[in-house]
């Protein structure tokens, strides 16, 4: 789905119909980047942020309250912290 005026229309979602996941896109118009996308089960939810192209997952939220927190470049992050629902770090 795109907004905007024709001609600087941007990518604001995209519904994959492979898996059936959603993407989330901010950004203007040729500059747009991943920010978030929820998997089609509802099971997950994993948060971007970096430049187009070069996102980098920086937390993934669970169906069952858990979080999971990542750190490092765009294709090899990694796991820093795992917070409960019960609050346990």
């Amino acid at each position: 789905h795109y907004e905007g005026e024709r001609g600087v229309e941007r990518l604001v979602r995209m519904e994959l119909a492979d898996d059936g996941g959603v993407e989330h896109y901010e950004g203007e118009s040729g500059a747009e980047r991943l920010s978030r996308a929820e998997f089609a089960n509802g099971e997950e939810v994993q948060y971007y942020e970096g430049e187009g192209g070069a996102e980098r997952m920086v937390r993934a939220e669970y169906a069952n309250g858990n979080a999971a927190y990542y750190e490092g470049e765009s294709g090899a992050e990694r796991v820093v912290r795992m917070e409960s629902a019960d609050g346990e770090v």
